[in-house]
């Protein structure tokens, strides 16, 4: 198992940044791996919900992610899983002022070939979270009204 974890502080209240997150649907809007997502699931976003995406690569990659926890607005824990890996993850949300602290924690589950990769795996992977979450930061801080945050 490979660990991946860090944090962000972002400037804006901690319901918006846990909303926007939970909502797999928009991750393509900050994540430029993430080309798709849909949701599998009817109903509100919650407990079980689950959604199709497809990350760009060499091939196109499909994951299928479903929601194994959720308490608004402090904690999501997701599966996702992809042909070569299992990913289980939980993301905290705690207010630091009016800003949201978010941290993350992936337990990756590499398969087949990607098992040989271990140490690669999480140097590409931290790397990628780093910059997600801080292209995550930037887009949610770029539509807060000014003084709000």
């Amino acid at each position: 198992m490979k660990l991946i974890i860090g944090e962000i502080v972002i400037a804006a209240p901690i319901e918006a940044v846990f909303d926007f997150v939970a909502d797999e649907r928009n991750e393509p809007l900050y994540n430029p791996n993430m080309v798709q997502v849909e949701k599998l699931t009817p109903g509100p976003i919650g407990l079980r919900t689950r959604y199709a995406a497809v990350m760009k690569g060499r091939r196109r990659t499909r994951v299928t992610i479903e929601c194994t926890g959720f308490s608004r607005p402090r904690s999501l824990k997701s599966h996702s899983r992809t042909a070569g890996m299992d990913i289980a993850g939980e993301l905290t949300f705690a207010p630091q002022g009016n800003q949201c602290r978010l941290r993350w924690v992936w337990r990756l589950e590499p398969h087949g070939p990607l098992r040989l990769l271990g140490p690669l795996v999480r140097a590409v992977g931290n790397r990628r979270e780093q910059a997600n979450w801080l292209a995550l930061k930037k887009y949610l801080e770029l539509r807060q009204p000014a003084g709000k945050a």
